[in-house]
């Protein structure tokens, strides 16, 4: 058992190291910042057994833990519980402990992205301290001569959303993360037709919907499941072949042509890794799957097998070709993994013992060969996979499915901006009843202010009271998407799910509240300050730390009518404002 200090912690390394020569250097980067090595080496190949590195903190002000996969439950966790998994395609290696007022206390991180790791920060009953540990090799059957991993510790006393960015930055320096570039097009609104048709799709209604949306200043519309079969069961039973089916689609270049015409761009979903058994491709790749699920009707393909990778990144070419596709949307690539990866013995005909490595080669060659074709080519991944890899593989980063769930959309959203960099965070499809009142309505886009929004209701059939709500709200967001998307991130109270959340840059401030809570605004004032009222009560109450003097003050309701306009001379104080429900207020210095 070997061990190191590293700042305030002892770092230990636990685990049967007989076969390999392991060393744990540490170094310090900026003031709070150390980072611990581990390497491996052995003379010959040999598998490397389960290790973790393990250290302990106090569990002094600590209000809750952050990583990208906690969903609601922000609570502190025992040490008998498992800890947070992640691997290439799932999550990432994060955790975060942050205090009563979202200062962070601990944030640790992994450099090794690819390969199944587990995290943990349990509280240790009997001494009030969190036990934190990076566990890797868990389940590793691929013999290795050589392997190195850092961990950050990050005990900084910054907002734990500046300590995670830290981290983001951090993977993005270490070689094999550069992410993709981002077209700015993948940071427009975007129509999907998922939840507005399901499987159900025709192209005639497609094409009046896209008509429509982009009247509304949607940039592109995807294409969801349900184009390349008849079958409208909702499974998987059907997918590989990835064909236009005759008797939805007779022509998909004819569809992608109209589209274009309405100057909108088009992407097509396709689920990744599925070898449907009802598909020609199960002929040619039942014996080469990872495992077969009976639910979903399809064997997940087995990366590892290269001409696996070759007939998958040679679809989506030959649709591009074929189609002229502005972008995919890339399903389901979670499903790659295998437990104990090579139990059965490695096969001949694999390239690669390694699933993550495979999946890596895969995806890697997706990006590469369609960036050939279509160097702005947009790819589209959902939550859980929006990990420092993914970033290289895509450039756009979809909340995972949350149907009319504005809460949980805006948890998603806020989750992936917090760790993805300038890599595009897109909402869940914003749904909604359509006998929701428009103020109601409005909640759907409005927690999700701070991510580019997809739209997916029928926009035909929407109440004229909706349409005009959404026109509003899709038309602030264009106007102010610099600072919402680009501006400094602040979301508020994690552990009460980002109640308050704020974005600013030098020349804008804007404020979100999803809860009937003082907004505090502190420090100089910007040109305009916008606060929005993502609640359906009736006022917002603002606590300002100086003077700003004489203000030109505009509210608006929920579909942009104004709804009071004046002149007034604020000082430092608490101010209570009717405002109403799902409306906004722009707040301008009235000087000059």
């Amino acid at each position: 058992m070997k061990s190191i200090q590293a700042g305030k912690y002892e770092i230990t390394l636990e685990g049967n190291t007989a076969d390999f020569q392991a060393q744990l250097h540490v170094h310090d980067g900026e003031e709070g910042v150390a980072i611990v090595t581990l390497t491996l080496s052995s003379p010959v190949p040999a598998l490397p057994p389960e290790l973790s590195l393990r250290w302990s903190c106090k569990a002094v002000d600590v209000q809750g833990i952050w990583h990208p996969a906690a969903e609601r439950s922000r609570s502190l966790l025992p040490d008998w519980r498992d800890g947070f998994r992640s691997r290439a395609t799932l999550s990432a290696p994060v955790i975060s402990l942050y205090g009563n007022r979202g200062n962070n206390l601990l944030t640790f991180a992994c450099s090794d992205v690819l390969n199944p790791l587990e995290l943990a920060a349990g509280l240790n009953e009997e001494t009030s301290r969190f036990q934190c540990s990076v566990g890797v090799f868990a389940g590793f059957a691929s013999p290795l001569t050589r392997y190195a991993a850092m961990v950050r510790l990050d005990s900084r006393n910054v907002p734990y959303y500046e300590a995670l960015d830290g981290t983001a930055q951090w993977w993005v320096g270490l070689e094999g993360n550069e992410p993709a570039a981002v077209p700015e097009l993948a940071k427009e609104p975007v129509y999907s037709t998922w939840y507005s048709f399901h499987q159900q799709l025709a192209p005639d209604r497609i094409v009046e919907e896209c008509r429509l949306a982009a009247g509304l200043g949607c940039h592109t519309v995807i294409v969801d499941d349900g184009w390349q079969t008849s079958d409208e069961a909702r499974g998987y039973a059907y997918c590989g072949d990835w064909k236009a089916s005759p008797g939805k689609i007779a022509d998909m270049r004819a569809l992608v042509t109209r589209v274009h015409e309405l100057g909108m761009k088009f992407m097509l979903w396709y689920a990744v890794p599925f070898i449907g058994k009802h598909s020609e491709a199960w002929r040619q790749f039942q014996n080469k799957l990872l495992y077969y699920s009976d639910s979903f009707g399809a064997g997940v393909a087995d990366p590892r097998y290269p001409e696996v990778r070759e007939y998958l990144i040679s679809l989506y070419e030959q649709a591009l070709l074929d189609w002229d596709l502005d972008g995919f949307k890339l399903d389901f690539v979670d499903s790659f993994y295998a437990d104990g990866e090579g139990s059965g013995g490695p096969d001949p005909g694999w390239d690669t013992d390694s699933v993550p490595a495979a999946a890596d080669l895969l995806l890697s060659g997706v990006l590469a060969r369609l960036r050939r074709l279509k160097p702005d080519i947009m790819i589209e991944f959902r939550q859980n996979y929006t990990g420092p890899l993914m970033r290289k593989y895509g450039n756009m980063f979809r909340a995972a499915d949350c149907p009319n769930d504005a809460l949980q959309n805006r948890l998603h959203t806020i989750d992936i901006r917090l760790i993805c960099g300038d890599t595009a965070a897109h909402t869940d499809m914003l749904m909604w009843n359509p006998e929701e009142s428009p103020e109601s309505a409005a909640l759907q886009i409005i927690n999700v202010l701070f991510a580019v929004p997809q739209i997916s209701v029928r926009l035909a059939a929407l109440p004229e009271q909706h349409m005009l709500m959404l026109a509003f709200w899709l038309a602030f967001w264009r106007e102010h998407r610099e600072v919402l998307l680009e501006g400094r991130l602040e979301p508020l109270h994690p552990e009460l799910l980002y109640p308050l959340v704020i974005a600013r840059s030098e020349r804008k401030w804007v404020f979100a509240a999803y809860y009937d809570t003082v907004l505090p605004l502190t420090g100089e004032w910007p040109e305009q300050v916008l606060v929005i009222n993502g609640t359906l009560y009736t006022r917002l109450v603002l606590e300002l730390d100086r003077d700003p003097g004489a203000l030109r003050i505009t509210i608006r309701d929920c579909r942009g009518t104004e709804a009071a306009a004046y002149t007034t001379v604020w000082t430092k104080g608490v101010y209570v404002l009717e405002v109403p429900a799902a409306g906004v207020i722009s707040i301008r210095s009235a000087r000059g």
